[in-house]
């Protein structure tokens, strides 16, 4: 039985990382190493307890839930994770959006983190309203008004013409 299981999660875990990876990369504007740390921790919650979510109804929202509780309690830390260090980052690579991503995801770095999680629950994952209240433990209402005022600060961060950004 517990074979069973193991190959179960391993299989839901397989299909399900990438997925969460993207959107973790989302929710920590680009920080890919913070994004595969929250992925990790993400995943092995669920495996403590995959005997209760294997028999939800979505386990792959669930997975989302976690992910988006598991960024949400990292922020909430007051601790700085950052080190000083002679090293010079990785540069970006050269591409047809590098551009436009580096400076959607600058955009999304200078949201408060709640109001970066409904942005990408909302218009990344596509949830409802409801459902990403459901997410993040607050009034669908709380929702609407943080996708208000998460839109405005990013229009006001990008500009009113966004799709100067977008051109080659």
């Amino acid at each position: 039985m517990r074979q069973v299981r193991a190959e179960e999660y391993a299989e839901f875990a397989a299909a399900r990382a990438g997925h969460l990876y993207r959107s973790a990369c989302l929710l920590t504007a680009g920080d890919t190493h913070l994004a595969e740390d929250l992925v990790q921790e993400t995943l092995g919650r669920i495996y403590v307890r995959w005997g209760r979510v294997s028999r939800v109804a979505n386990p792959a929202g669930y997975a989302q839930t976690v992910l988006t509780r598991t960024f949400l309690a990292h922020k909430r830390l007051r601790r700085s994770g950052e080190r000083a260090t002679d090293v010079l980052p990785e540069v970006a690579a050269a591409g047809a959006d590098a551009s436009l991503r580096l400076t959607l995801l600058d955009a999304l770095g200078r949201l408060p983190a709640k109001d970066r999680a409904v942005v990408v629950l909302r218009y990344w994952e596509d949830r409802s309203v409801q459902e990403t209240a459901d997410v993040l433990n607050v009034s669908s209402s709380a929702v609407r008004t943080r996708s208000v005022r998460a839109l405005g600060r990013l229009r006001d961060l990008l500009g009113e013409d966004i799709a100067a950004y977008s051109r080659p």
